[in-house]
């Protein structure tokens, strides 16, 4: 389980292409990196991926062709910068909301408006998604815990402070960017309790 709380970013140093799945190297901030030991589960732009091997501050992981077409992560480039965050242990602060690291879709960046104390990101919104995307409500967006501010017809938008924008790549984030979204569980399972109510009411 993970928090949404993003706890640095790591940079893409390596791609493996295999048949089956991609191998990543990324390396991390130096003390991120030296809290982290092969097996432990790593949310990476929101996605629950194990360390596979350890070199230093960089970390290795494989990711299966299910994952990659699920999520942004097979769209990765050397370079690019992902939002890391180590997973939640017995006793930490709980900060954000509760998210399992399993990625519902992805979403495109719509809009970024610039403010001077603030930024405000619009993402289009699927039709079969929009049920879960409520005002106020929670969502995760490539690992970070975000409140939803505003939710028009066909998008939805969040609003960021610059801590938020200096500690994750949203700072980067541009127009047509493909972004992870997971849910919020409490949400799904509120609204899937609903809808069976009232299908049993109406049978």
């Amino acid at each position: 389980m993970f928090t949404g709380i993003v706890q640095g970013k790591g940079e893409i140093k390596s791609i493996h292409k295999g048949q089956k799945l991609n191998s990543l190297v990324i390396e991390l901030p130096a003390t991120l990196a030296q809290a982290v030991s092969i097996g432990a589960s790593v949310a990476v732009n929101g996605t629950c991926l194990t360390v596979t091997e350890q070199q230093g501050n960089a970390l290795y992981f494989d990711v299966i062709a299910q994952t990659l077409n699920l999520t942004n992560l097979g769209n990765l480039a050397i370079g690019d910068e992902v939002n890391i965050e180590r997973s939640l242990k017995m006793g930490d602060e709980l900060g954000g909301h509760l998210l399992s690291g399993h990625i519902t879709t992805t979403l495109n960046v719509n809009e970024v408006v610039q403010e001077p104390e603030n930024t405000t990101i619009w993402f289009d919104l699927p039709v079969s998604q929009s049920k879960h995307i409520l005002p106020q409500g929670y969502v995760g967006l490539n690992g970070c815990s975000l409140t939803i501010a505003k939710v028009e017809t066909a998008r939805f938008c969040v609003c960021l402070i610059p801590e938020t924008l200096r500690i994750t790549t949203f700072g980067t984030t541009k127009e047509g960017d493909a972004i992870n979204m997971e849910i919020d569980h409490h949400t799904q399972t509120i609204v899937a309790t609903v809808e069976r109510i009232l299908a049993q009411q109406q049978s």
